[in-house]
């Protein structure tokens, strides 16, 4: 027989196949769950789209910011397309779907609360100076025609790939500077 270090282990192996034997129904209905509502809790739940689908040119670029996916792509005026994840509204209440553009951008802008936010948590300060570690807005924002909706950094990065906006598209840092540098103003833009 094997020493008592080799029973332990033996033990463990037959303890650990078990739970993962038990386990292993649950995880299967949790995806099938996840599916069941049509989104899929990963990455490989990208969904590219092809922006003839949404827009008739591509004129300066455009950005599709697919609020299921959790995903942003951006088509520059050649043609050119990079994929990104994002965060997305917390709520449907929040999520504003359809056609606008970037009509202003902003490096390390301010940020004052909307009117709701501050409805919704009167202890929000009335204005955070860009660079401010407390700014949501973080590095870059891209302004659309929408009142109070952009297209952001983000000093937060555990909110990417979540629903964590009060409206906003989020992006790391270093991808919304990416695509700051790509997008004019005029950039045409669809929530979907």
């Amino acid at each position: 027989m094997s020493s008592n270090g080799s029973n332990t282990w033996n033990r463990r192996g037959v303890i650990a196949g078990a739970a993962a034997l038990i386990a292993a129904p649950a995880v299967l209905r949790a995806q099938a769950a996840g599916q069941a509502d049509g989104v899929r809790r990963n990455i490989s739940s990208f969904q590219t789209h092809d922006w003839r689908d949404h827009f008739d040119r591509l004129g300066k670029g455009i950005i599709i910011a697919d609020t299921n996916s959790r995903m942003l792509q951006h088509w520059t005026s050649d043609g050119e397309v990079r994929i990104y994840p994002t965060s997305v509204p917390i709520s449907e209440e929040l999520t504003k779907r359809g056609y606008t553009e970037v009509i202003e951008k902003k490096e390390m802008p301010g940020w004052g609360p909307t009117p709701s936010m501050r409805e919704r948590d009167p202890t929000l300060p009335a204005y955070v100076k860009g660079g401010d570690p407390r700014n949501p807005l973080g590095t870059r924002a891209l302004y659309l025609s929408w009142t109070y909706y952009r297209i952001h950094g983000t000093q937060d990065t555990r909110k990417i790939g979540r629903r964590s906006s009060s409206g906003c598209i989020g992006l790391y840092n270093p991808q919304i500077e990416e695509v700051y540098d790509r997008a004019p103003v005029g950039t045409q833009v669809k929530l979907i």
